[in-house]
């Protein structure tokens, strides 16, 4: 086995994490020389030193992403040399104060000054300040970000998606800050767990400290025969050493933490944020120099050492001014250089900012209903809903762009087609619509409104009227599916709109996968694209799906050789699909009611079409107000009856009244006789123009 070939494919940064899992394993298992312990106590003050120094020249709290993990090895490094160090003690205390190495010895001696009294008293001192002071300050900083930074994140990712939306950034910068912002909720996530870890490290200092002091008493007078002065002398030394080599890089790792999660990021470091913003004021050091003077005049005050003091911060504040001024003489010339004057660009297609098919624009309370890290649901509501129009349609409508407007008011939005508005309203998160479907049998209270979708008289309640609510008959709906229904009835009556060039190009091209000879034969040897799309767009108008795109092609292949003529041919099309248009109306085969028109007014139609053409400008304006008073009357009638309002016609008027009325009735169906299946039966309810 070629073990360089396997080793050389290994990184070897990827080895220091499972080699220090190792060597801790190493030393709380088997038995270390004092040497070695040396060599690791000198690594973990080291690597503490510099944990502390990494997270005091970090700019931004992210650039020492790593910090939870290294509070995590640190921990589990100081309890390891601590369990390394108590096996030691315990084995070969008896021999001197230096049994355990010299660095448990130097710090038994010098620091302490070899009394273990003192040492007692400055172990405990340094465990209250690592586990009362700093570690549960920054604990509690880092908790408090977490919950900061997790509430920022709508706002901050809604903020992207704007200037995305706006042009202002690209996909990947805007990929690069939804990762900065992700990331800064789990790194102070992960803070606030970590910092449990040099908690209860500090409690694990305490327990060691004691075990040593007891066990190493109990062994030595017990098993080594020493006497108790000595033996307590000597192994409170030890236990007193080894607590505070370790507890010492455990209070620079705390502060190190507070430093880190307690900083307001800008583009300085800590030292520099400090010397900056509390050094570089003349008046705070002149005031302040003068306190310390007057409090050295007061008797029985250090004359000499406040005296100092005040002088040395007065002379801070002497020569505070000229460096500032030195800095901004060395930055005016920088400034006032003359800089080369950027010469116009010329207007290009650049600066043309194409206008989005389909955008849906909110007012800032409405966020939430477009985010998904605060439940939003709408987004997911929307692509439900263009997956929904593709399926029942038959084409893919435009992606529908979001962002944020503060023109609108808190709780509006507003839809629009092509930059014009289409379509707006109001929707209030955390309230419910309760919309009236004509048979409820109470009110409510609550904001009087009009369902934006169908113009329904409707009710903004609270939470805690939804069931009493909906008992009483209303239909209830939260504040997402207001938009999203209000967005759904909205592209089924722009279907047409939104079949542009591009969304026919992608259907042609995504038929002719499936039937690539069949389009051939019409696009373009005998239509071009264009009529293909206005015979489209005019079956969408009148509420017509093409989903069955190979009837449609082969009528168009058929007709196409009689006219180019797109009326004619969307009029030949709605015969060859008249069994689907019949059977969306009235499922089944159950009976279709329809309204027809009286003999004379059908004769008086006639006349007008052979005289003023298909648009209908040949109606005298009296017969044309009849027409239209008297649909609608009908169209009412059935309605009530729970019907479809359907206008029976003949086929050479069935474009014109479907034009003509289309405005005034956009819910009416207009139909031919040639367009009724043959085994469908029809029902005469009302006769317009009797």
């Amino acid at each position: 086995m070629n073990w360089q070939l396997i080793l050389g494919r290994v990184n070897g940064k990827a080895l220091a994490a499972p080699m220090l899992v190792v060597m801790m394993l190493a030393l709380m298992v088997l038995p270390v020389p004092s040497f070695i312990l040396d060599i690791f106590f000198s690594f973990n003050i080291a690597l503490s030193v510099m944990v502390l120094l990494t997270a005091l020249y970090t700019v931004r709290p992210l650039d020492f992403m790593a910090f939870p993990a290294v509070l995590l090895i640190t921990t589990m490094l100081r309890l390891s040399l601590n369990v390394a160090s108590t096996r030691v003690v315990l084995t070969n205390g008896h021999t001197g104060p230096d049994a355990a190495g010299k660095v448990i010895e130097a710090f038994g001696h010098f620091l302490i000054g070899g009394n273990y009294l003192i040492g007692v008293v400055v172990f405990v001192i340094l465990t209250v300040i690592n586990f009362v002071v700093v570690t549960k300050g920054a604990g509690r900083i880092a908790e408090v970000g977490a919950r900061f930074a997790l509430d920022a994140m709508p706002g901050k990712q809604m903020a992207i998606d704007a200037d995305l939306n706006a042009g202002l950034i690209g996909e990947a910068d805007a990929r690069k800050r939804r990762t900065e912002v992700s990331q800064e909720a789990e790194f102070y996530g992960a803070m606030d767990g970590a910092s449990k870890y040099v908690r209860g490290d500090a409690v694990a200092g305490i327990v060691v400290t004691v075990v040593n002091m007891v066990g190493g008493l109990l062994v030595g007078m017990l098993q080594h025969d020493l006497p108790f002065n000595r033996a307590i002398e000597t192994y409170t030394l030890l236990a007193i050493g080894d607590g505070l080599v370790a507890q010492i890089p455990s209070l620079i790792i705390s502060v190190a933490a507070g430093a880190v999660v307690s900083r307001v990021a800008n583009d300085q470091d800590v030292g520099s944020q400090l010397i900056n913003q509390l050094f570089m004021k003349p008046q705070v050091l002149y005031i302040t120099a003068g306190i310390i003077g007057s409090m050295g005049l007061i008797p029985g005050m250090p004359h000499m050492a406040f005296g100092l003091l005040a002088l040395l911060i007065g002379g801070c504040a002497y020569y505070v001014p000229q460096l500032l001024a030195r800095e901004q003489a060395a930055a005016e010339p920088a400034q006032q250089a003359p800089l080369p004057v950027p010469e116009m660009e010329e207007a290009s297609w650049q600066d043309v900012s194409p206008i989005q098919a389909l955008g849906l624009e909110v007012g800032y309370r409405l966020i939430s209903l477009v985010n998904t890290s605060q439940d939003g649901e709408l987004l997911r509501r929307i692509k439900g809903i263009r997956k929904k129009f593709a399926q029942e349609v038959g084409f893919l409508p435009p992606p529908v762009h979001i962002r944020d407007n503060l023109e609108l008011p808190p709780s509006g939005y507003r839809i629009t087609l092509k930059g014009v508005e289409i379509g707006s309203g109001e929707s209030h998160p955390g309230q419910f619509m309760a919309i009236n479907p004509g048979m409820v049998s109470g009110s409510l209270p609550g904001q009087q409104v009009t369902d934006p979708a169908f113009g329904l008289p409707a009710i903004w309640i609270d939470a805690h009227l939804r069931d009493q609510a909906q008992s009483m008959g209303y239909t209830v709906v939260d504040a997402g599916t207001v938009v999203a229904t209000h967005l759904n009835h909205l592209l089924a009556q722009h279907a047409a709109e939104l079949l542009g060039r591009q969304e026919l190009q992608a259907l042609v091209d995504h038929l002719g996968k499936e039937s690539p000879k069949l389009l051939e034969d019409l696009v373009p040897k005998l239509l071009p694209l264009s009529t293909l799309q206005k015979v489209l767009q005019n079956l969408l108008a009148e509420g017509v799906h093409i989903r069955d795109m190979q009837t449609i092609i082969e009528t168009l292949i058929e007709q196409a050789a009689l006219s180019q003529d797109a009326y004619y041919l969307t009029a030949a099309t709605r015969v060859a699909l008249g069994r689907a248009i019949v059977q969306e109306i009235a499922p089944g085969n159950q009976e279709l009611p329809v309204m027809t028109l009286d003999n004379r007014l059908e004769r008086l139609l006639l006349q007008a079409l052979q005289t003023g053409g298909s648009e209908g400008g040949g109606i005298e304006p009296g017969l044309a107000e009849t027409l239209v008073n008297q649909t609608v009357q009908a169209s009412q009638l059935q309605e009530q009856m729970g019907y479809t309002p359907v206008l029976l016609v003949p086929a050479p008027l069935r474009a014109m009244l479907a034009r003509f009325l289309r405005r005034t009735l956009p819910q009416l169906k207009v139909l031919s006789h040639a367009e009724l299946p043959d085994s469908r039966t029809i029902k005469v309810t009302h006769l317009v123009g009797a």
